[in-house]
């Protein structure tokens, strides 16, 4: 009996143990990973409706902090500034310094130096701009677009101003990379559209990762938590059997030597 007790006494000390790393390990990936991501990340409303049907108005966004060289063609930014109000504003670059940007080429398509560009994130069957448009990008510039481009106030109204439109890369300040709310929004995904073209498109930020190692932490600190209550009870419920068990058997045993 005490070896039993010795060896249960074991497994419960090494349960405990467990069920304490499951916890500590828990806490360091869940709370690495908000850090990481207020770090990495920063939250976004969407104002308006300029960039659906990708993102809509009062979306939530995660938005990764970049440099503005870390742009590339397709990507969605947050930029900021002084001829397009001076205000936090939501746009897809379709052009970079040095490009030629002209609408619309055959089929209705973006044209981004001669080269038509797909763009499936537009509505079903619209033309990449309802009026026709040409600009050349200045070196460290980029032009940018709403994806509702019957009703976004973007590069194409600024055609005019020093620049044709376009804004410095040092004007951005994020990159967005999922919807957080609505649930169902997601990852954004890149346009292969301009892969082809020089520079390629960017890769996707950690959000992945954040979000996996939130969720991982919070698995663990639940299951680690709750290993200890089961593993103590249903301990206790073998330790009681089994002493029942040998109970019984003594006082049948001292009837059966009463009756020979």
């Amino acid at each position: 009996m005490s070896g039993t007790g010795r060896t249960e006494d074991g497994r419960g000390r090494l349960g405990s143990a467990l069920s304490g790393l499951a916890v500590a390990v828990g806490c360091v990936l869940f709370l690495g990973g908000f850090i990481w991501g207020a770090v990495v990340y920063q939250p976004y409303t969407v104002p308006t409706d300029s960039m659906s049907p990708t993102v809509m108005a009062g979306d939530r966004v995660l938005a990764e902090r970049i440099e503005g060289d870390q742009v590339r063609r397709g990507d969605i930014v947050v930029f900021r500034d002084a001829q397009w109000g001076d205000m936090p504003m939501v746009k897809r670059v379709v052009g970079v310094g040095g490009d030629k940007i002209a609408c619309c080429g055959d089929g209705g398509n973006l044209m981004v130096n001669g080269t038509a560009v797909e763009e499936p994130y537009l509505r079903t069957n619209e033309l990449a701009s309802p009026d026709s448009f040409t600009a050349a990008v200045p070196k460290g510039q980029l032009f940018l677009l709403g994806d509702e481009r019957s009703g976004s106030l973007d590069s194409r109204v600024h055609l005019q101003d020093p620049g044709q439109g376009s804004v410095p890369r040092s004007a951005v300040t994020a990159r967005l990379d999922a919807v957080a709310w609505p649930l169902d929004g997601g990852l954004l995904e890149r346009p292969q559209g301009f892969a082809a073209l020089p520079g390629g498109v960017s890769q996707p930020g950690p959000v992945t990762l954040v979000v996996g190692s939130v969720a991982a932490g919070a698995l663990l600190i639940v299951g680690g938590a709750a290993y200890g209550p089961i593993a103590r009870r249903l301990s206790g419920r073998g330790r009681g059997a089994s002493g029942g068990g040998g109970r019984g058997g003594a006082g049948r045993g001292t009837a059966t030597a009463g009756v020979g």
